[in-house]
């Protein structure tokens, strides 16, 4: 009788436990999920947060009553396991557009692109729509930095230009061809399009490129399966002749982010397009980045002479180093070799593959007097922004106590000879192998970048200093490097299902954050790398705001090519939506790791919280993780970083003085691509709301703030976290009042029905009990 005494009262605190549990989590939520700053929230966003709380009370109590286990940290797939192209996006979205991704209006035929009156100026005016996702959001600002990255074109918020582009989340991913010239051009980029190189690509169509196997010379190159098309989708394989559609002058490009993959539109499992070199056969349709071609007919089409960011690369293949000089004030000098004694064997950009090549530049400090210093400094350059990003790889084989510094010497009026800054000292011990570094600049004056080597150890006769693949841009530079040795061999031996962890990462906000990966696949998808990011809690981690809001977590494999304008790194974007709630209805996705998350020990011993993560199953295919340089001297290296995407959450302001303009590039059903008229002209939010379309339909975003919050179809309705934490208090002590009754009647009962019973009855209890023991 005292056991089921004992139980009763256990599960009546662990109901007493769950419920203030509860309590505490609604009104921390009342709180945090509200205070991001300028950030909207629906009534129905409103109701749906209440209706999985009051689940979260039942979900406590059961798991109580039953003894279930706390659930496995979960990973959510963006993409739901499937890996879709443009193409297989908007068709499930029921769009029939030109070329599965076109829209054309009234006044344009298929030939009308050709002419510099279709041109954009370099300087493209943008528009983000409310309605955009933040994730695509962020990830188009991404895109903009490789166009600024690697061609002429640059993007900047639209200031009432008479033609802009106008960014939204429609039903897809689609864009017109070229400058339309109709004022408001719109571009769509729906659900499941937040890729870097789908939103690259729907943006080559607006600068005026159309499909690559649309070229008149096609046929040379491809072979078009028609038989295995879908019925009524054949026009998609069209070509245009020389006078509709310009190659510029350059090949047939297999490798163009504009070309069919080879299953576009078929009906069946076979392909449709057939590359006449089969070699090439699992190139086209690439999704990764710009080809060259495609770079290089984007710059014929606008004559580009410069990219806007880029400023240096140098590999020290030509034997004038790039424009570099030895520094004054050196006692010695770097030298250009192709091996080192006591030093790298080869280079990093060829790593000894091209016979009569390989260079790369060396200072050996092993021979060197004591105090000993070599300058290396580049060509003069000449910034625009303010901030730059080194990149360059590293080989020490120096004494430990030997170093390499980054200088930059910086040009005035003041002072014309340039005056030395210290940016930073490299650490770590010396290591046999090539190693990458990232270096953040901010300077604002003509400057040259100073490598600076310095011995300091004893006379060691070998060794020394070692530098190749310098790459200097005016970009940010990534948060994190994760090097995975061996890496083709991590793919070929994980069995499928089983992940590997990156070190734990901390932002520059101070969030930990961890990338997981499936070397051969999450369970299901064989032949695939997938990726995902999640929220990671170390000891000592304090100050946090909860949940975690709009911070982007960005997954990088590096395409590892020593220019960094020829790469084609392939990169996966998350973000952290502070109102996410976990598909279990347990809490919030990106709340604190120690709530949500479990808690996991490193072979060290150190112990963590591990939050729940989102990504993809098909992050990328082990064929083309094999391409390019992806994989070098064995290794893969992932660059990761976390961003604040906070103040994409604010409506982009619209210039004073301007009008809207005719929308003529939206299909409004499966069969036309004539525009529909704004369905929120007739909608008035209150309070400061925002009308957007979700679904098709008009809807308002309401205003929120720190603790204060509007709701209702018309945004009318004012609520605070005060009232919401008036109503939990209530529901919870309801709770526990209810749960102590129930405890009561249940031992009253229980008391009076073994005093009934015989001692038959006592003894079977106890052999009950005996077993279960067992």
């Amino acid at each position: 009788m005292k056991s089921i005494i004992d139980l009763l009262i256990i599960h009546t605190l662990l109901f007493m436990a769950c419920t203030l549990r509860v309590a505490i989590t609604l009104w921390w939520s009342s709180l945090q999920v509200s205070n991001v700053e300028g950030h909207f929230m629906s009534d129905m966003e409103g109701r749906k947060k209440r209706v999985v709380l009051v689940l979260d009370i039942v979900c406590f109590l059961f798991s109580s009553i039953y003894g279930l286990p706390t659930a496995k940290v979960l990973e959510y797939d963006v993409d739901g396991g499937r890996d879709l192209d443009i193409f297989d996006i908007n068709e499930e979205a029921g769009l029939n557009l030109v070329e599965g991704d076109i829209v054309l209006d009234e006044r344009q035929s298929r030939n009308s692109i050709i002419g510099d009156e279709y041109r954009w100026p370099r300087t493209v005016p943008y528009y983000m729509e409310d309605d955009l996702e933040i994730n695509a959001k962020g990830v188009i600002l991404k895109a903009f930095e490789q166009y600024r990255l690697k061609t002429c074109i640059n993007f900047q918020p639209w200031s009432g230009e008479e033609n802009y582009i106008s960014i939204f989340k429609g039903s897809g991913c689609f864009s017109s061809v070229g400058n339309r010239r109709v004022g408001k051009q719109r571009l769509s980029i729906g659900s499941n399009c937040d890729r870097i190189a789908t939103i690259e690509h729907e943006f080559l169509h607006a600068l005026g490129f159309w499909h690559e196997q649309s070229r008149s010379d096609r046929d040379d190159y491809v072979t078009i399966m028609w038989d295995r098309i879908s019925a009524g989708k054949e026009h998609n394989f069209n070509t245009y002749n020389d006078t509709t559609s310009s190659s510029l002058g350059v090949p047939y490009d297999y490798g163009s982010m504009m070309h069919y993959s080879k299953n576009a539109f078929r009906n069946g499992t076979l392909p449709t397009i057939v590359t006449n070199i089969a070699a090439f056969s699992d190139v086209v349709g690439q999704r990764m980045e710009f080809s060259d071609s495609d770079l290089l007919k984007l710059s014929r089409l606008y004559n580009c002479t410069q990219a806007s960011t880029f400023l240096d690369s140098c590999d020290f293949e030509l034997q004038n180093i790039c424009g570099m000089v030895q520094g004054p004030g050196a006692t010695t000098e770097w030298a250009r070799l192709t091996t080192a004694p006591g030093g790298p064997s080869t280079d990093y950009s060829n790593l000894g593959k091209c016979t009569g090549s390989g260079y790369f530049m060396h200072f050996p400090s092993g021979a060197a007097d004591a105090g000993a210093v070599a300058q290396l400094e580049s060509r003069l350059l000449y910034p625009k922004r303010g901030y730059q990003c080194l990149q360059f790889f590293y080989y020490n084989s120096a004494a430990p106590v030997d170093t390499l510094s980054i200088w930059v010497r910086e040009y005035d009026a003041a002072h014309p000879n340039g005056t030395l800054r210290l940016i930073k000292t490299i650490d770590g011990p010396p290591e046999e192998l090539w190693q990458l570094h990232h270096v953040s600049l901010d300077v604002m004056t003509k400057f040259r970048v100073v490598f600076r080597g310095e011995k300091h150890g004893p006379l060691s006769a070998m060794g020394g200093l070692s530098l190749d693949d310098i790459n200097l841009s005016e970009t940010a530079c990534p948060e994190h490097a994760w090097r995975v040795k061996d890496f083709s061999n991590v793919m070929e031996t994980t069995p499928p299902g089983t992940p590997i962890h990156s070190p734990p990462f901390t932002s520059k906000e101070g969030y930990s954050f961890q990338m997981t990966l499936y070397p051969s696949g999450d369970t299901g998808y064989p032949g695939e790398l997938s990726a995902f990011a999640r929220l990671v809690a170390l000891p000592g981690d304090t100050g946090q705001q909860w949940p975690c809001p709009w911070k982007q977590m960005t997954m990088m494999l590096m395409d590892q090519h020593p220019h960094i304008q020829k790469r084609m790194s392939n990169q996966r974007s998350v973000t952290t939506d502070p109102n996410t709630i976990l598909s279990d209805g347990s809490g919030l996705h990106w709340d604190d790791p120690r709530k949500v998350g479990v808690e996991v020990t490193t072979p060290d011993g150190t112990k963590y919280f591990r939050g729940p993560a989102l990504g993809t199953s098909v992050y990328l295919t082990h064929l083309r993780a094999r391409s390019r340089d992806f994989i070098k001297g064995g290794d893969a290296i992932f660059l990761l970083s976390m961003e604040d995407v906070s103040h994409l959450t604010v409506t982009q302001p619209v210039p004073p003085s301007t009008t809207a303009s005719p929308e003529t590039t939206t299909p409004p059903n499966n069969n036309s691509t004539t525009p529909p008229s704004d369905a929120c002209t007739d909608v008035e939010c209150l309070n400061d709301g925002v009308c957007v379309l979700e679904q098709k339909k008009p809807a308002c975003r309401c205003a929120v703030g720190d603790d204060w919050w509007y709701y209702g179809e018309q945004c009318q309705y004012s609520g605070s976290s005060s009232d919401n934490l008036t109503v939990t208090l209530a529901a919870s002590l309801s709770v526990l009042a209810a749960m102590m009754l129930v405890t009561v009647v249940s031992v009253v009962y229980v008391k009076r029905s073994m005093n009934r019973s015989s001692p038959d009855s006592n003894l079977a209890m106890s052999n009950v009990n005996v077993e279960e023991r067992f």
